[in-house]
């Protein structure tokens, strides 16, 4: 459950340094590596131990979730700064995409996604020789925009969200939901379909897993939402809450209504669990890759410290870090499947 693991958080004014790269990122790489110069005494980097027996050396392939994508950057710079001989390599593929077409096959050791890993995936990848094991990195406020100018809508429910995306009803004009509401043409935009946000959407949202109007902008670039969104004063879409906070003066957040009111999104409201779309997201191991792999084995244990850190999580970045028991929980996890007796229900939490 998001509420129980994630840190408390209260009163954030946050900053970004990790999500501008991902617009221009697409489905392609980006990769990392340490260039550790010498110390003015002589000695190497390597956290200033002036040898290489703690070095950690290779490349880590990184796909999946661009919700995810940003929080596996900072992880990668990170560790790469002070790893000598240490690569990473990153693309933002969709949480779909990634698993299917990089985790699965196994060119991938880590995937990013943001809904949990489905059961016809967890047979895949152990059909291919292997037990993905699942830590969840952080949390997120789902949020739903409009244009600033859209002054005839704050809150929505789901009720209306339905109405709006479901291919039953697709409406063309906001007239045809509402007569009070402009008849000008309601322009969509969101996540394409091969991402677990669109998952989730369509799924806990819209009720209906993976059904959706067709005659929606599609994307796996979140920015693009958002740039979307603020070009056109009818425009409407949803994104992860780290998005929306990176555009703050082009587009408008909805408070959303699941039953209980309306209650804007926020990173407070996400980790007490009173934001209705407040949701997890993971990040997926190959736990034969961690076996063998001595980088991926001290890069994940990096990553799932770093989950925790609220600066960079929360401050920079804008998601809910993870607790210090949930970090201590994904830590013991790790070491689990490193030694090999990790049960499948252990594997994956979110599938208990």
């Amino acid at each position: 459950m998001v509420d129980n693991q994630l840190r408390t958080v209260s009163g954030l004014a946050t900053r970004r340094k990790f999500i501008a790269a991902t617009g221009a990122v697409g489905t392609g790489l980006i990769a990392g590596c340490a260039e550790n110069e010498a110390s003015a005494d002589g000695n190497g980097g390597n956290g200033g131990n002036g040898n290489n027996e703690n070095a950690i050396e290779g490349t880590v392939r990184i796909s999946g979730s661009s919700t995810v994508f940003p929080v596996s950057e900072a992880a990668g710079e990170e560790f790469s700064t002070t790893h000598d001989g240490f690569e990473y390599e990153l693309s933002s593929d969709g949480s779909t995409g990634g698993m299917e077409n990089f985790f699965i096959p196994g060119e991938s050791a880590i995937t990013g996604a943001s809904r949990p890993i489905l059961e016809a995936e967890i047979q895949n990848c152990q059909d291919n020789g292997f037990q993905p094991i699942e830590f969840q990195c952080a949390g997120d406020a789902l949020t739903v925009i409009v244009n600033p100018e859209n002054d005839w809508l704050d809150c929505a429910d789901y009720e209306l969200m339905q109405a709006i995306w479901l291919p039953d009803s697709a409406p063309e004009t906001w007239a045809d939901i509402d007569s009070d509401w402009p008849d000008e043409e309601i322009e969509l935009f969101g996540p394409a379909t091969t991402s677990g946000t669109y998952d989730y959407w369509t799924g806990e949202v819209l009720d209906d897993f993976r059904s959706i109007r067709e005659d929606f902008q599609g994307t796996e670039e979140d920015d693009l939402i958002a740039e979307g969104v603020s070009g056109n004063p009818y425009a409407h879409g949803y994104l992860p809450y780290a998005y929306y906070d990176n555009n703050p003066e082009g587009i408008k957040a909805l408070e959303i209504d699941g039953g209980d009111g309306c209650t804007a999104p926020g990173l407070e409201a996400a980790s007490d669990g009173s934001y209705p779309l407040a949701r997890p997201i993971f990040w997926y191991v190959n736990q034969e890759r961690l076996q063998e792999d001595e980088a991926v084995q001290a890069f994940v244990e990096f990553a799932i410290e770093l989950s925790g850190d609220f600066e960079v999580v929360s401050e920079e970045i804008g998601y809910v870090a993870m607790s210090d028991d949930a970090v201590q929980n994904n830590l013991d996890r790790l070491q689990t499947a490193i030694d090999g007796d990790i049960s499948e229900e252990e594997a994956i939490p979110s599938a208990n």
